[in-house]
């Protein structure tokens, strides 16, 4: 088990756990989720990391279908600008690798961000803490988990 399924079964949130095998050539881990798990990539989410300008970090999560809109972080934050973190900067705060980072279970609570279009889905499945390792839950249940808000900050590619 991670940290993100303890999380969840601790609180008894109703989840699914979903895997596949990871190929660690596989270009994108959002994208080869949806591919072997046959998902829809609307509702699969990727969970990434941003620094602020005073250093704090942000998790924004975000479909895999788009990217982040660093503009739009930084603004639902309430800071002047913002940039993604670097790798071990994420994977030390969080205690997960890097394709494998889940919002839930971090080694520490960061302020964190969903993007304001999982407010029309019933579920979303982010990763599990495991590359090759998702779980579905409802939005609404994982804001609650990490404290977190809707906000519009991703962008369609």
């Amino acid at each position: 088990m991670t940290p993100a399924i303890n999380l969840l079964k601790k609180h008894g949130i109703a989840h699914s756990v979903l895997s596949y095998p990871h190929d660690p050539d596989a270009a994108s881990y959002g994208g080869e989720a949806v591919q072997q798990l046959g998902l829809d990539p609307a509702q699969v989410f990727k969970t990434l990391l941003a620094s602020t300008e005073k250093h704090a970090l942000l998790v924004a999560i975000v479909p895999v279908s788009g990217t982040l809109d660093l503009k739009a972080l930084a603004e639902a934050a309430g800071c002047k600008k913002c940039e993604m973190a670097d790798v071990e900067q994420a994977q030390r705060a969080t205690g997960y690798l890097v394709g494998g980072i889940s919002p839930l279970g971090q080694k520490k609570r960061h302020r964190t961000f969903l993007d304001a279009s999982a407010q029309a889905l019933p579920v979303v499945h982010v990763s599990a803490g495991r590359r090759g390792l998702e779980v579905a839950l409802a939005p609404a249940d994982l804001l609650q988990l990490t404290g977190g808000a809707y906000a519009p900050i991703g962008k369609t590619r």
